[in-house]
């Protein structure tokens, strides 16, 4: 796959994705990019298990825990189109660089906190250098990569790595967590931040510099907005959805958002052009990126608890237990390009998003039996599932770009699918502690599933072979 991946390489031509020039070593570039892929999913699985350790130590609350990763998600998902429309005027590669370092410096000092305010306060500076990093990184990576199947190759690899990364982060975190202090295990990230930044200069052009300035009002406008949206999301995980601060929290976000596309139509240089959402089939792949988290989330969140809390396993032999997941979906991530081409976008989303279902539906029937049964096979099609559901929206999402939209269109990916989780994650807590417990949580994500196979319904036929 690999010598296949690169025949193709970056050209002049992929004007559309902000015209980057010729890339000579483009299996390094996508490797850094796939790196910074795999470093920011990695972080996630880290904390989770890290968690309990913070707390006991440092002597942190139950909201004081909840701010840790709160304070991530909130600067994250309320710099994300401000960070990808930064790395189209200052240079992508700069940009991304800038978010590298501010992400690995970070992390090198959660490690070192000595007190639970040190510890959320750069957890919120974690938030804004992975703001900065994946935009500017996907942006790129359309940049190397002219539209068609170098493209979709390229995708794929960032989609196997994150997966792989998941995966060898839920052993590690693990073993660390049982073997050793929660500060070994926040410190994984730090040696692949440093070798991405190290690396990068020598491997990735910089991008031609779009002529224009930031829209600052809708910059302001669109950080508050988003942010307020995920803070009343998170809330709402913790707190009864009539809870005040949920309530308020979640209305002033989505008034925000509605000022800012106000905001968007009237400016002469937007952060996010108005023109990204004319496209039908681009506005349905935002959807499925939306709906797709709420499919999957619920695994990672009600298993890891269930096997831990009720089974009494070690962190180690619950992370073994989630493994079938990311494995799998490395591997089906190697084999999605020839199917794509071979089913097109509408198909393959409608298969991907049909095994999240089936897979959430035998969860939700039998979880709490015997693993052998009721679980690894469950894990076994969410895997191959989402490697299906993530490839097609993304490409849609991606393509057919005007130049200088690179950075805006990945910045408004990465923000749809950053709230996308928030939304699944509270949607199904509030549903699982209502009564419904974990079968109604796993319920409730196949309810996602399909949401996102309504989404690839909607979707223009194409011939076959045609994706863009």
């Amino acid at each position: 796959m690999t010598a296949q991946l690169f025949d193709k390489p970056a050209l002049p031509a992929a004007a559309a994705a902000g015209g980057a020039p010729r890339v000579r070593r483009p299996a390094a570039a996508l490797a850094v990019i796939a790196g910074c892929n795999a470093m920011i999913q990695l972080d996630d699985p880290i904390v989770n298990i890290a968690l309990p350790g913070m707390r006991a130590e440092l002597g942190l609350t139950a909201v004081g825990a909840s701010w840790v990763v709160t304070a991530y998600l909130l600067v994250f998902g309320g710099l994300l189109l401000l960070g990808g429309r930064a790395g189209d005027i200052l240079g992508r590669r700069r940009v991304f660089m800038a978010g590298v370092s501010l992400f690995t410096a970070a992390a090198a000092l959660r490690g070192a906190a000595s007190s639970g305010e040190m510890l959320i306060a750069v957890r919120a500076v974690q938030g804004a250098g992975a703001a900065l990093a994946a935009p500017s990184g996907l942006a790129l990576l359309l940049s190397m990569f002219p539209q068609g199947p170098s493209r979709t190759r390229a995708i794929a690899v960032c989609t196997a790595v994150g997966a792989l990364s998941t995966a060898g982060g839920l052993l590690l975190a693990g073993a660390l967590t049982s073997l050793s202090s929660w500060r070994w295990v926040v410190y994984l990230d730090v040696p692949l931040g440093v070798a991405i930044v190290a690396a990068a200069p020598f491997v990735l052009a910089e991008t031609p510099r779009a002529r224009g300035r930031f829209d600052a009002a809708g910059a302001l406008v669109s950080a508050l907005g988003a942010a307020a949206l995920v803070f009343g999301l998170a809330r709402a995980a913790e707190r009864p959805l009539s809870d005040v601060t949920v309530v308020g929290s979640v209305l002033a976000g989505l008034v925000l958002l509605a000022v800012f596309a106000k905001i968007e139509r009237r400016a002469r240089q937007p952060i996010v052009a108005p023109a990204l959402f004319a496209d039908r089939d681009r506005l349905l792949a935002y959807a499925a990126t939306l709906a797709i988290p709420g499919a999957l989330i619920g695994t990672y969140f009600f298993l890891n608890q269930f096997f831990q809390a009720e089974r009494g396993w070690p962190a180690l032999a619950a992370a073994f237990a989630l493994l079938p997941l990311p494995v799998t979906m490395a591997l089906t991530a190697g084999v999605c390009p020839r199917l794509l081409r071979r089913l097109g976008a509408r198909r393959m989303l409608a298969v991907g998003a049909g095994l999240l279902g089936s897979a959430n539906v035998w969860l939700a029937l039998g979880a709490q039996g015997r693993y052998a049964v009721a679980v690894f096979p469950a894990l076994v099609l969410l895997g191959a599932g989402m490697a299906c559901s993530v490839l097609p929206p993304t490409v849609l999402a991606t393509s057919s770009l005007r130049p200088g939209e690179a950075g805006a269109a990945a910045g408004v990916l990465n923000a749809v699918q950053s709230v996308g989780g928030s939304v699944g994650l509270v949607t199904l807590v509030t549903v699982a502690a209502h009564g419904a417990g974990m079968a109604g949580g796993f319920a409730t994500g196949a309810v996602f599933a399909v949401l996102a196979l309504g989404a690839a319904a909607g979707l223009r036929r194409r011939p076959p072979g045609t994706v863009s």
